[in-house]
């Protein structure tokens, strides 16, 4: 007769480094370049990755190191003597273009008080409450934030800072049991790119969770399905002095395309939850030849189609005003719904809920309304739902992650590792 017992971790012996290391993470710019053709878009993310491959093997992970495009691989080998399956945590290291990464200046608010914060050095960048009203269950913890000049970088250096912290806690209590452990550090996740080269073959996971969530508790098991869109106008270009009855710009043809969307639905700005959108991103051109780069976004993929018959039957409409112009419409799968794949694997997110529990926080199911690497990899067969990370206002110089979050996420993390040996 086999008997079963739950491990229960006395957090007092929990000696985080969580926030230590994400201090010293953060420090090191790891901004990406979408206009990079290179893997990594930027050099500088190997800065980054070559601290935790050093890292690593201080800890006793042997074969950590970094391949050539920037990804960050290592093995916490198992200590039980149960099969269990094989788990992977993955964060990306890279962070957003949207908002400087150089020279960040973190600053601990500790024991704060529910007020809203004015950032030291740039009085004018003040988080509100009003704004960020998740600042008012953290009365009493201590917020990180940057100065106000740059972002913070708490996504995903939040995340990868929770999975090292969380290696090390496994390593230095091995009353812990677990099986095999992946880490696996992505660069490029910020411009869509994290999953392209990552080396799922040597990994050798069979279940991943990635660790870039927002609000503590929050287990995201569901993303937009999202499609790229280009619109490419040829429009009829002739010398402006001399253009009446011929000319027919290719600019203006865009520029009315992107007018004709409606601002009340369909776009970021007014829609919310579950409602899917339409997004052009960037126009490119001249009067003879424009381009139009859309992204596509929602939750099913009937929806997703019914936004690109919208927008084509938009274009057609728009071109008849212009008779000897053409256009191309031309869409690309970016990546789909991870819930279609972990539905087909329960056990994966009921593991992950147990784990928010014995860390003594309520598990909240949530959707994403955007992507994840866990997105791209759950369709690459490593089935990969999301857990919350604790970074909050991301992209931008309000962004925010509490040390206590950060801490609970590691304990998540650590009980999750147990929870997958125990139920082997």
């Amino acid at each position: 007769m086999q008997i079963s017992f739950e491990f229960k971790i006395n957090e007092n012996t929990m000696n985080h480094t969580v926030t230590e290391r994400f201090l010293k993470y953060v420090k090191i710019d790891t901004q990406s370049d979408a206009s990079s053709p290179t893997c990594p878009s930027t050099e500088k993310q190997k800065d980054l990755a070559r601290v935790l491959v050093q890292e690593l093997l201080e800890m006793g992970i042997k074969d950590a190191h970094m391949d050539d495009n920037g990804y960050v691989y290592g093995t916490l080998e198992s200590n039980t003597q149960k099969t269990v399956p094989v788990i992977c945590f993955c964060s990306h290291m890279d962070t957003s273009p949207d908002c400087s990464g150089k020279n960040v200046n973190p600053q601990i608010h500790s024991n704060y008080d529910g007020k809203d914060i004015t950032l030291i050095n740039d009085p004018t960048q003040i988080i509100k409450v009003a704004n960020h009203p998740s600042l008012l269950k953290q009365i009493g913890n201590d917020i990180i934030t940057t100065d106000g000049t740059t972002l913070l970088g708490a996504d995903n250096k939040a995340g990868v800072a929770e999975i090292m912290d969380a290696m090390h806690q496994l390593i230095n209590h091995p009353e812990r049991k677990h099986g095999t452990i992946k880490v696996l550090f992505t660069p490029d996740e910020e411009i869509g790119r994290g999953a392209d080269k990552a080396d799922l073959a040597k990994l050798g996971a069979d279940y991943g969770y990635t660790i870039d969530g927002e609000e503590l508790g929050h287990i995201e098991n569901e993303t937009f399905s999202a499609d790229g869109v280009t619109i490419n106008i040829h429009g009829v270009s002739t010398h402006p002095g001399f253009a009446k009855n011929k000319m027919e710009s290719a600019i203006k043809i865009a520029s009315e395309i992107v007018a004709a969307l409606p601002d009340d639905e369909m776009s970021p700005e007014s829609t919310e939850k579950k409602q899917p959108f339409v997004h052009p991103v960037s126009i490119t051109g001249a009067v003879e030849e424009a381009s139009i780069q859309f992204i596509i976004r929602a939750f099913e993929e009937e929806d997703l189609k019914k936004q690109e018959d919208f927008l084509k039957q938009l274009a057609d409409l728009i071109i008849k005003g212009y008779p000897h112009s053409t256009y191309d419409f031309i869409v690309k799968n970016q990546y789909r719904n991870m819930r279609q794949v972990l539905d087909r694997n329960p056990e994966i997110v009921e593991n992950a809920m147990e784990a928010v529990r014995r860390a003594g926080v309520e598990p909240v199911l949530s959707s994403i309304r955007g992507g994840t690497d866990g997105s791209r990899f759950s369709y690459m067969g490593l089935p990969c739902p999301n857990i919350f990370a604790g970074e909050h206002a991301f992209h931008s110089k309000h962004e925010w992650v509490s040390v206590q979050d950060m801490e609970k996420a590691v304990n998540t993390i650590v009980n999750l590792a147990m929870v997958w040996e125990e139920r082997s």
